[in-house]
């Protein structure tokens, strides 16, 4: 039977067959799916449907409104805005922030008016979305939320107080602390043991400890205490207030406002920003909240197909947001916000989609026509000692300890006593106003100081340099006598026209009388030309690795000596005095290479590129050390025809050499900022390190290249790692004729002394020692370079063999040959690892792990070798909590 079987002939006119046809080389269309709801997604609705059921008719106790119009939000909540909202897992309904703002909108103009001020606020709510002005509403300080949110929670429990103690609170916050004494005088004992049973409950249920506890916490804690509270009080017999759901034949719905424009104008917007601002806030929690989850953000095992969650529309949120508002409205019920009480537990509850919100609200409406037996049973106590403990929880110690540490206590209690006292609107618009001036006295706030100290003048400028400090900084400065040295110091990101005009006269004037005079700033816009003609460097502190491109003046350098140039790879500026590679070891307590008692070179073994501070203009310095030896990459990180160890410009030309005497005097500058700047705060961590020595965990051998800083993409700080560093991270085998011992000396101390945990071979991209491997030619003149060199041989044959699996990078191949050779290296450089004696004996005891690692520098991407096995697969470093078995 032939396997080629030729197709029928189909007949484009037979009706029969025209359905079925596709075009050529294209996939059949796909069936429709069939709409299926996950298995989380009805538990996780099931759980918010418990919590949300009694805090909805608290609410609209709290409010004043029909109790059926909380259910009504709830259920529109649930189904309008979680099927049109840009968050998926936001629940939203009737909130507490909401409590404060209807309750004085149904005392002044009624209920059927509140519900068309609701579908007005939608509306406006529809008109931001549309023009996209999400994101401005999050522009709002954090002290002003967390005051507003404070002062509406702390209305909300003196109200609900006076129903807990057996009463009926009053319209505002002062009228029911005025009624409070006597309300306390005439008490209703069977409210307060209802009440006080409710709040038992409430904060005890989530306390039971044990494997009981485990499973009995995942019944809401507000269902249980609503429900133990109605359980009590009908087996009692106790006679209280109850739920009263009239008949849905009788709900009220919206009618035409009624009442003074102004007010009703002012009523729409405030209803609009507490509802958006709230909703929106919720949604940039909730995306948090679902960060922490694997399965949301990568459709794992058990979501579900489709499951994956990216984060929230805003602006879709927003108009989401404003249809269910305007359907709330419409149906009689409470103004619509996203809820953080109920979107943290659909988020926890393991709720994959918005169907979990949707389904809540579906329940939502079974429960309101289906249980209305059910839930006038309920006490009018209970309900309100829910909501109070609502209102406690929303006066957060939390927020008040962060906005004391940002110094914003002061808008956050303006913002609040606003509140409670006026209003929300009002308490909202003291709170801006004092956040305004609150940054425009921060914007003005200067600190001018002068002292003397060994013969120099020093004037330190803290803060933002305008015109009103020019009065204070001229005084500071006519302190300097004439023909001192000064060093005035700019500690601020700020300096206007009239403020550099001042500063600019009196450093001519200075300098004219014979004196000296120093400008340094921190910031960028801070720094003025400074007398001794070196370009303008506008740097901020601690960027020794930023591309700056800062230059230097550089005289032309026909006699310049090698031992004094300074390389300038690609556009990375001027590096330190010393252009030789190193095989810098750093027992000191550094994670970069440190002062090296153990390096078998010479060279950068000091600071090596990343312990390079600021100079006094906020100019990186390298002290000790250059570039990267063997690498003339530039820009773009591929090799240049030059060769290793050629020094090139910006575009890749070869550039002049520097004198050595300007980089010592980069060096002298980076040390007086150290000194000045990091001394101070490192002092104690390295006085502690001093005492007690270096207990590194890893040593990492890595490349000398400049652009390689080990503390910066490893997050390392002082005594973290033993660092060392070579040309083209080697690591030479043992035993090997005229060997390099500084490289095995390093191992053998790092293992045997220090007792390291792990061993970590670090390569990167654009590597000059693996291009230069390439490049080379056998015989010719037997360099320091050459010699060295001769240890990457091994990785060149491990390329070379047809019969080993290339290592590779996890997503795509290698950019060209240097990267594969780069990739191989650090492969093989771990086998020549496992030669070592001390490496050997510490693997096989268990006490030791070796890890390979890739550093793509133009991507700023790093790689961690996962697999061995096939040769080496690099990937990418995502989950540091995955990535701790040894290679």
């Amino acid at each position: 039977m032939s396997a080629c079987v030729p197709a029928r002939a189909t007949d484009p006119s037979d009706p029969h067959r025209a359905s079925h046809l596709h075009p050529p080389h294209s996939p059949p269309p796909t069936p429709p799916r069939r709409f299926r709801i996950a298995s989380a997604d009805v538990s996780a609705s099931i759980a918010v449907f418990l919590i949300a059921l009694p805090l909805s008719l608290g609410i609209a106790l709290a409010t004043g409104a029909p109790l059926q119009a909380g259910l009504v939000a709830a259920a529109v909540g649930g189904i309008v805005a979680g099927r049109l909202g840009g968050c998926p897992l936001q629940v939203s309904g009737p909130a507490a922030g909401l409590t404060v703002v209807t309750a004085d909108l149904i005392h002044r103009y009624g209920w059927r008016t509140t519900c068309a001020i609701t579908v007005l606020a939608g509306v406006v709510q529809l008109g931001l979305g549309c023009l996209r002005v999400a994101r401005t509403a999050l522009a709002v300080s954090p002290a002003i939320v967390h005051g507003m949110l404070a002062g509406i929670g702390i209305t909300i429990a003196v109200a609900q107080l006076h129903i807990v103690l057996g009463g009926t609170p009053q319209s505002s916050v002062l009228d029911n602390l005025r009624a409070l004494p006597a309300q306390l005088a005439r008490v209703q004992p069977a409210a307060v043991s209802v009440s006080a049973l409710t709040l038992a409950l409430l904060f005890l249920w989530p306390r039971i400890p044990g494997r009981a506890g485990l499973l009995l916490r995942r019944i809401p804690a507000a269902l249980v205490a609503v429900a133990g509270a109605t359980t009590t009080a009908s087996l009692t017999g106790l006679v209280l207030p109850k739920v009263d759901l009239p008949s849905w034949s009788s709900h009220a719905l919206a009618g035409l406002p009624e009442g003074p424009a102004l007010g009703l104008v002012a009523a729409v917007l405030t209803t609009t920003l507490v509802c958006s601002v709230q909703s929106l806030l919720g949604a940039v929690a909730v995306d948090k909240l679902a960060a922490g989850r694997p399965d949301l953000l990568a459709g794992g095992p058990g979501s579900g197909r489709g499951a994956r969650v990216g984060r929230s529309d805003l602006d879709r949120e927003l108009l989401g947001q404003g249809a269910a508002n305007i359907v709330s409205g419409a149906l009689g019920g409470l103004p619509v916000a996203g809820v953080a009480v109920r979107s943290s537990a659909n988020v926890q509850a393991g709720a994959v989609s918005r169907n979990s919100t949707m389904l809540h609200g579906v329940l939502v409406v079974i429960a309101a026509l289906l249980m209305v037996p059910v839930l006038e049973f309920i006490p009018l106590a209970s309900l309100a000692a829910l909501v109070m403990a609502v209102g406690i929880q929303m006066v957060s110690l939390h927020h008040i300890r962060t906005v004391t540490r940002h110094r914003e206590v002061l808008v956050y209690a303006v913002t609040t006593l606003g509140v409670v006292v006026f209003g929300v609107l009002e308490g909202v618009t003291l709170g801006i106003a004092v956040a305004v001036g609150v940054s425009l006295h921060r914007l003005t706030r200067t600190r001018i100081t002068h002292h003397e100290r060994d013969g120099v003048h020093h004037v330190h400028v803290r803060g933002q340099l305008t015109f009103l400090a020019v009065p204070r900084l001229s005084r500071a400065l006519h302190l300097v006598p004439q023909g001192a040295d000064a060093v005035v110091e700019l500690d601020g990101s700020f300096m206007d026209h009239a403020a550099y005009e001042s500063l600019q006269d009196w450093q001519k004037t200075h300098t004219a009388q014979g004196g000296s005079v120093e400008l340094t700033g921190r910031s960028p816009g801070t720094s003025i030309a400074e007398p001794s003609g070196a370009a303008d460097c506008r740097c901020r502190p601690w960027t020794a690795w930023r591309n700056h491109q800062c230059e230097l003046p550089r005289p032309a350098a026909a006699s310049t000596p090698m031992w004094s140039a300074v390389s300038d790879t690609g556009a990375l500026g001027a590096a330190g005095p010393a252009g030789t590679a190193t095989a810098a070891v750093s027992p000191g307590p550094s994670g970069a290479s440190g002062a090296s008692g153990m390096s078998g070179a010479s060279g950068a073994s000091g600071a090596s590129g990343e312990n390079g501070g600021p100079d006094e203009a906020g100019r990186p310095v390298r002290p000790g050390g250059s570039g990267e030896l063997g690498d003339s990459s530039g820009p773009t990180g591929s090799s240049g025809p030059g060769g290793p160890g050629t020094s090139r410009g910006p575009a890749g030309s070869n550039g002049p050499l520097a004198p050595a005497g300007s980089g010592g005097h980069e060096l002298a500058r980076g040390i007086s900022a150290f000194q000045r700047n990091t001394a101070p705060i490192v002092r104690g961590e390295l006085a502690r390190l001093a005492r007690e020595g270096q207990q590194p965990a890893q040593l990492f051998l890595t490349c000398a290249d400049s652009r390689v800083v080990t503390s910066m993409i490893t997050s390392s700080g002082p005594g973290d790692l033993f660092v060392v560093r070579n040309v083209g991270n080697l690591v030479p085998l043992p035993g090997e004729e005229s060997g390099d011992d500084s490289v095995a000396a390093a191992i053998e101390y790092a293992v045997d002394v220090l007792k390291v945990r792990s061993i970590t071979v670090c390569g990167h991209s654009g590597c000059g020692a693996m291009q230069a491997l390439l490049d080379s030619e056998p015989g010719g003149a037997r360099t320091p370079l050459k010699r060295w060199l001769r240890h990457g041989l091994p990785s060149l044959e491990r390329m070379a063999d047809d019969s080993r699996a290339w290592a590779k990078l996890a997503g795509r191949a290698s950019a060209d040959a240097v990267e594969q050779l780069c990739l191989t290296n650090v492969v093989q450089q771990l086998e020549h690892l496992r030669a070592h004696d001390s490496v050997a004996r510490a693997l096989r005891d268990g006490e030791l792990e070796l890890h390979g690692m890739y550093f793509h520098v133009g991507e700023a991407q790093a790689y961690l070798l996962t697999e061995v096995s096939s040769e080496g697969v690099f990937d990418r470093v995502t989950d540091a909590d995955g990535l701790r078995s040894p290679v």
